[in-house]
C-alpha cells in the first residue's frame, strides 16, 4: 500500500484543485517574478531625474542597476537551500515580503545611500524568486509540455524588462520617479495571498540541509569587489591602487569559491552540473544572453534620451511594440521547443538578436521612431525563441534530484552575465565616446576647410542675431565643441550595439553544444 499524498505537497494540491492547479501555481509564482523582474529595468528611464534629485554622478547612478543585478545574482544560489529548508511556499512569501519592504524604502528614500540599499534588497529578493518560479513551473507540468511551460516563464523574465521602461517613463513624466518603486507592491501583496493557498510546503521530512556559509561569503566578496572595481575604474583610473586591489580581492575570492565548492560536501553551486555537456553549453549561452538583454535594455533608453532627445515616456514607448510582439512569440516558441531540438531554436534566436543589434549600430540622431522600434522588435523575436528552449534544454539534461540546483545555477549564470553586461557596456560606451571625441577634436585645425566654413557660417548667423562681435567666435567654437561631443557619444553607443551583436554571434558556438538536449536526462544514480 502506498502512502497518501501530503495535503500541502504537490500531489495533495493536485488532488484538491484538479488539473487547474498547474495554472494556479504558475499564476502565483509568475506574479512575484513579473513584479521583481520589472523592477530590474523600470528605473533606467528615471535615472536622469534621480541623478538630478540627489546630485548623483553617472558612476553612482549606475549602482542602481548594477547593485540590483549583483544582489540578484548573489542570492540565486540560495534558492535550492531555502526550498529544501523551508519549502516553496515559505521561501516565496519571505522573498516577496522583503521585496515589498525594499520597494517602500526606495520610494520614500531621503538620500542616495538609502535608495541604493533599497535597490540591493530588491535584487536580493528577486534573485530568490526567479529560480523558484522556474522550479515550480517545471514540476507542475508534464515532460511533454515543459517547453510550453518555459515559454510561460520566459514571459515574465523577458517581457517584464521590455515593458518596464514604458511603464516607468509614464510614471516619471506624469508623477515622479518615486512611483516606479510603489507600482509593484499591490501585485506582490496579491502574490502573498495566492502563495498561502497554492504553493506546496516543505517536501523533505528530515533535518534541513546545512547551508554553505563559506561559499556564500566568498561569492559575495567576489561579486562586490569585481563590480565595484568595474564601476569605479573609469573615475579612479584602471591602474590605481584602489581598483587593482578590488580586482585582486575579486580574483582571490573567485578562486577560493571554486576551490571550496569542489571541496565541500554540501556545495551551494554544484559544479558537477557543468560536467554535463548540454547543461554547460546552455550555461555559456545564458551568460551571454543575460549580458545582451540587460546591456541592450540599459543602452537603448540612454541612447534615445541623450542622443535623440526623447522624453522618458517616448523612450519607454519605443520598447512597447517589442513587448507586445513578445507576448505573441512566446507561446509559439514554447510549442516549437516541445517539437524541435533545443539547440536549433536557440541558435535561430541568437542569430536574429545579433542581426537586430547590428542594425541598431547604424542609428543616429535622425533615425525615425518606427525604424528604431522595428529593430528592437526583431531583437525581441530572437529573445522569444531563445528563452524557452534554453531553460527547457538545460533542465531536461539533468537528473530529477539536481533540478533545484540546476534552475538556480542557470538563473545565476544569466544574471551574472547581466551584471557584467551592464557594467562592461557602460565602460565601453564611455571610453569609446571619449576616444571619438578626442579624434574628432584633433581633426578640427586650420587645414580643415569644412570646419573653417562652419565657423564662418556660425559667426554670420550670430551677427544676424545681433550677438556682439567680441563673443561671436567663442560662441561658434562652443557650438562646434557640443557638436563634436554629441557625435562622439553617438559613435560610442554604436560601438556598444556592435559588441552586443558580436557577443550573440559568438554564442552560436556553445549553443551547438546543446544538441541532443531534448533527449532523456541521465538517470538519478
Amino acid at each position: 500500500m502506498t502512502d497518501a499524498p501530503r495535503a500541502d505537497g504537490i500531489e495533495g494540491l493536485f488532488a484538491r484543485y484538479g488539473p487547474a492547479y498547474r495554472w494556479l501555481a504558475t499564476a502565483t509564482v509568475m506574479t512575484g517574478t513579473i513584479a521583481t523582474v520589472l523592477s530590474a529595468t523600470i528605473v533606467n528611464v528615471g535615472l536622469p531625474d534621480i541623478m538630478g534629485a540627489f546630485g548623483m554622478g553617472q558612476d553612482q547612478a549606475q549602482l542602481l542597476s548594477t547593485g540590483f543585478l549583483a544582489a540578484m545574482t548573489g542570492t540565486m544560489l540560495l534558492n535550492a537551500w531555502m526550498v529544501d529548508t523551508f519549502g516553496q511556499r515559505t521561501t516565496f512569501m519571505l522573498a516577496v515580503a522583503v521585496f515589498v519592504a525594499a520597494s517602500v524604502m526606495g520610494g520614500l528614500a531621503p538620500t542616495e545611500g538609502v535608495l541604493i540599499l533599497a535597490r540591493i534588497l530588491q535584487g536580493a529578493a528577486a534573485g530568490i524568486l526567479q529560480p523558484l518560479a522556474m522550479l515550480t513551473i517545471f514540476q507542475v507540468f508534464p515532460p511533454e509540455r515543459r517547453g510550453s511551460a518555459m515559454g510561460i516563464y520566459g514571459i515574465g523574465v523577458v517581457l517584464a524588462p521590455a515593458l518596464g521602461p514604458t511603464i516607468g517613463g509614464l510614471m516619471v513624466d506624469n508623477f515622479s520617479w518615486r512611483y516606479v518603486f510603489f507600482m509593484a507592491v499591490p501585485f506582490c501583496v496579491l502574490g502573498l495571498f495566492a502563495a498561502a493557498l497554492f504553493l506546496p510546503g516543505r517536501a523533505a521530512s528530515g533535518p534541513p540541509r546545512r547551508f554553505d556559509w563559506i561559499g556564500f561569503a566568498l561569492m559575495s566578496v567576489f561579486l562586490v569587489s569585481l563590480l565595484n572595481g568595474l564601476s569605479n575604474g573609469q573615475r579612479h583610473g584602471w591602474l590605481s591602487d584602489t581598483i587593482l586591489a578590488d580586482f585582486a580581492v575579486a580574483f582571490a575570492a573567485g578562486t577560493g569559491f571554486l576551490a571550496w565548492e569542489l571541496h565541500t560536501a554540501m556545495p551551494m553551486l554544484n559544479l558537477k552540473l557543468f560536467s554535463i555537456r548540454v547543461y554547460a553549453g546552455a550555461a555559456i549561452v545564458a551568460f551571454i544572453f543575460g549580458a545582451g538583454i540587460y546591456g541592450s535594455t540599459y543602452l537603448v533608453p540612454l541612447f534615445v534620451q541623450t542622443i535623440q532627445g526623447y522624453t522618458p515616456t517616448r523612450s519607454g514607448l519605443l520598447l512597447m511594440p517589442a513587448g507586445l510582439v513578445l507576448g505573441l512569440v512566446f507561446p509559439i516558441a514554447g510549442r516549437l521547443t516541445d517539437r524541435t531540438p533545443a539547440h536549433a531554436t536557440v541558435m535561430f534566436g541568437l542569430a536574429v538578436f545579433a542581426l537586430s543589434s547590428y542594425l541598431m549600430a547604424a542609428a543616429d540622431t535622425n533615425t525615425p521612431f518606427w525604424v528604431f522600434a522595428g529593430w528592437i522588435v526583431l531583437g525581441r523575436i530572437g529573445l522569444g525563441f531563445i528563452m524557452p528552449s534554453l531553460n527547457a534544454g538545460a533542465l531536461s539534461a539533468l537528473p530529477p534530484h539536481w533540478l533545484g540546483q540546476g534552475s538556480g545555477a542557470i538563473n545565476f549564470v544569466r544574471q551574472l552575465g547581466g551584471a557584467f553586461g551592464v557594467n562592461l557596456l557602460a565602460i565601453l560606451v564611455e571610453r569609446r565616446s571619449q576616444l571619438y571625441d578626442q579624434s574628432f577634436t584633433a581633426a578640427q585645425d586650420a587645414a580643415n576647410g569644412a570646419t573653417a566654413e562652419l565657423l564662418r557660417d556660425l559667426a554670420g548667423l550670430y551677427a544676424q542675431a545681433g550677438v556682439p562681435e567680441s563673443i561671436r567666435q567663442a560662441g561658434a567654437f562652443d557650438y562646434l565643441g557640443r557638436m563634436i561631443a554629441a557625435q562622439g557619444s553617438m559613435m560610442g553607443f554604436r560601438d556598444g550595439f556592435l559588441v552586443v551583436a558580436a557577443m550573440f554571434l559568438f554564442a552560436l558556438l556553445p549553443a551547438w553544444l546543446m544538441r541532443r538536449g531534448h533527449g532523456a536526462p541521465p538517470s538519478a544514480g
